[in-house]
């Protein structure tokens, strides 16, 4: 019988037991003991549930996400384990029927030119009559069309910045209003330091094969709409929108992961403080005083809490670790009464360009873009602060970012009214930034794991932060330990209907 001892009891860590769990379940002899220093189990994955004490009827809640929200609808990950846990019928779309963004840009609210994809715009009505642009900016990205391709020397991983590249083919007001806050504020970045090749590959690779970026969204475009076409939703079938969620929230799934996996494997509210490398296996030291043997270790924390625990084991590894930066930040969600609230609330919600100088980087109406958010008559807003700009914000007290937040919607929105509640949850040093550099760390990090049996890293610092990149990540993990003991797993079965 082999032991896995998993380490973090975030979603990568429970897709790694559950992975595992799956394994055993085919005959191998497998087990797993995963440790969390939380008491809960989901890591940044947390859905908290809030009662309408405010003359609502019996039973309505408010469903909070205090960090992801969704996950990409063209991701299969999250929608195969939604399935193998018995929660896919419980996905939620978004409502598109109040799809709608908005820009802050010099002080007013701008809404996102029908047409634009990531940072390039597809259709010229929209993008021509938009006040989001100057014209002589409008001219300057229209530019993209016929500046020529980049060429890379033979040999040499192409990469540089978001800054680098959007500024090189669509000029710097594209960067300051559109592609820093859609494409950078994902990942939470600065656009200056942030790695394309390591977050988002396909725009370098677009600008090889069209030679510009309007040239290959455009041809995106008409592809998504051919497959719409081709492949009409069936009647009664849920929508597919860019992002999906759950019923429950988002917690839903990782809940779901847990009871497949089995709790009783699981040891949480201990913190992994040491692992020794010994003959024939690992053995996790824990901060109880107890101790976990295993014949294989996968770490699935973030990176700057997996230096310490691999330093004793691979000083290269620790190395490439610490190298990978991190920030902090939090999310606000806000409750109102709707005929208090007093702005027009069908959109998805706003986003603050760094240049704009707030303190809110971006703010979601919860209850808007996810139906069920929030009881009849209420209304769910959700703020988003720190980054790597305002790391200083988050020396703030809980009380003090719900005064900001609230502020910063009432000044950038026109919000009114009071808050019935407010939840904050803080992420420390919760977002890895890809940097320059980011794919070589993390291939040295993988290199050597392939050169030590029974040792694995997975999470959200490597190669993807999205939901089901982690996922996949804590799966990989299993997998090569599992190649380690020279045991192969059949892939998962599951129907392929609606799996996208």
């Amino acid at each position: 019988m082999k032991h896995i001892v998993i380490i973090g009891g975030g979603v990568a860590g429970l897709g790694a037991a559950f992975k595992v769990k799956r394994a055993a379940d085919e005959g191998h002899d497998v087990t797993f003991t995963l440790v969390e220093k939380d008491a809960r189990l989901g890591g940044k994955i947390a859905t908290e549930y809030v009662n309408d004490e405010w003359d609502g009827a019996d039973g309505a809640r408010f469903v909070v996400d205090g960090g992801p929200d969704c996950f990409l609808t063209e991701k299969p990950a999250c929608h195969r384990i939604a399935k193998l846990t018995d929660v896919f019928d419980d996905e939620l779309p978004t409502d598109d029927a109040r799809k709608r963004t908005h820009i802050l840009s010099r002080g007013r609210l701008y809404d996102l030119p029908d047409g634009v994809m990531m940072f390039a715009p597809t259709k010229f009505v929209p993008f021509a009559t938009t006040g989001l642009f100057s014209w002589p900016g409008k001219i300057r990205m229209g530019m993209d069309l016929f500046i020529p391709k980049k060429r890379w020397p033979e040999g040499e991983r192409m990469d540089e910045t978001l800054e680098s590249f959007v500024e090189r083919r669509m000029g710097r007001e594209c960067l300051d209003r559109l592609a820093e806050p859609l494409v950078g504020g994902v990942h939470a970045s600065d656009p200056a330091q942030m790695s394309l090749a390591a977050t988002f590959p396909r725009l370098l690779e677009m600008e090889q094969k069209y030679g510009s970026l309007m040239k290959a969204f455009i041809a995106a475009r008409k592809k998504v709409e051919e497959m719409r076409k081709k492949y009409p939703p069936k009647p009664g079938e849920k929508k597919r929108t860019f992002f999906t969620s759950f019923n429950g929230g988002m917690q839903e799934l990782t809940d779901a992961m847990v009871g497949a996996a089995g709790i009783e494997n699981i040891k949480s509210g201990v913190t992994a403080e040491s692992i020794d490398k010994r003959d024939g296996g690992w053995t996790v030291k824990l901060s109880d005083g107890s101790t976990v043997d295993g014949d294989a270790v996968i770490v699935a924390t973030e990176s700057w809490a997996a230096e310490p625990l691999t330093r004793p084991i691979d000083t290269d590894i620790a190395n490439a670790l610490s190298g990978i930066p991190t920030s902090s930040s939090a999310t606000v969600s806000v409750g109102f009464r709707e005929s208090d609230v007093g702005i027009d609330m069908n959109a998805f919600g706003v986003l603050c360009p760094l240049n704009e100088k707030r303190s809110l980087m971006a703010a979601t109406y919860s209850s808007t873009k996810w139906p069920g958010r929030a009881p009849e008559g209420k209304v769910l807003m959700r703020g988003f602060v720190g980054g790597p700009h305002n790391q200083a914000i988050m020396q703030e007290t809980d009380e003090s970012l719900v005064n900001i937040v609230t502020s910063e919607l009432r000044s950038i929105l026109g919000v009114k009214g009071e808050p019935l509640f407010a939840r904050v949850f803080r992420w420390h040093q919760g977002m890895p930034q890809y940097t320059i550099g980011h794919l070589d760390r993390v291939e040295l990090i993988e290199e050597r794991c392939s050169e030590i049996p029974g040792l694995a890293l997975a999470g959200g610092s490597y190669r993807g932060v999205g939901v089901p990149n982690c996922i996949e990540s804590g799966e990989r993990a299993v997998s090569k330990v599992l190649g380690d003991f020279k045991i192969e797993m059949a892939e998962d079965q599951v129907e392929e209907k609606r799996l996208y």
